[in-house]
């Protein structure tokens, strides 16, 4: 039901429902991922879409167990192949495609210690099958899990972590807005400031090259009399 392709709508109490029997179900955290797959997966533009909602929404809701099977290389892998030429990249449709990219991409920022999900995002941007990173969607909730992994953007504001599981928690869509905007905000300060810390590192690995090529010239003009 909740990734039900012959609904206009998506069903949200019906991935509530996925939520909860994913958290009762002792084996719910290592299954869920590979059912999600195979829907995420599906030549119907609709049901990959969905699947794809099911998965935010569960990385959100499903705890610790279930965000650390989704960030193992075998379950991004699965992620991959929807956008690889290689496999099934071919015939998915590019709204498909984008989705993918943009959760791809929004784990990056929100789980910095996920080496293997930064490892995969960067190994498809070297393939050039990411060409630029995408913009997050302003017509949609991308939350971060809760409880939120401990270097997580969203544990730097005490004050704004609070304010923000308070909106997610609400049914009023005014509040979900707020909530959104909220996450961009965050995540475009993160940005910012990961864009400068990758300055300054190419600034100081310029100077060291500069500095290289200056003792080997010194080296050369060094000698005796000189």
């Amino acid at each position: 039901k909740a990734t039900d392709p012959s609904v206009s709508e998506q069903d949200w109490s019906a991935i509530q429902n996925f939520c909860d029997q994913v958290n009762t179900d002792p084996n719910g955290p290592t299954h869920a991922p590979w059912l999600l797959a195979h829907k995420i997966q599906s030549p119907q533009e609709k049901e990959a879409l969905y699947a794809l909602t099911v998965l935010e929404m569960c990385v959100n809701h499903c705890g610790e167990k279930f965000h650390n099977e989704v960030a193992k290389f075998r379950f991004l892998n699965e992620l991959i192949k929807v956008l690889s030429p290689k496999y099934l990249g071919s015939w998915t449709t590019e709204k498909v495609k984008g989705r993918v990219l943009e959760i791809l991409f929004s784990w990056t920022v929100w789980f910095p210690e996920d080496v293997k999900i930064r490892d995969a995002y960067q190994m498809l941007k070297k393939q050039g099958i990411v060409k630029q990173d995408p913009k997050l969607p302003v017509d949609k909730i991308l939350p971060p899990p809760s409880p939120w992994p401990k270097s997580s953007i969203f544990d730097a504001d005490e004050e704004k972590s609070k304010l923000l599981t308070r909106l997610l928690k609400s049914n009023h869509p005014e509040d979900l807005q707020a909530a959104n905007r909220l996450i961009k905000n965050l995540v475009k300060e993160e940005q910012e400031k990961t864009e400068k810390v990758s300055k300054r590192v190419s600034a100081v690995e310029e100077v060291r090259s500069h500095v290289k090529v200056l003792q080997e010239m010194l080296s050369v003009y060094r000698r005796p009399g000189q």
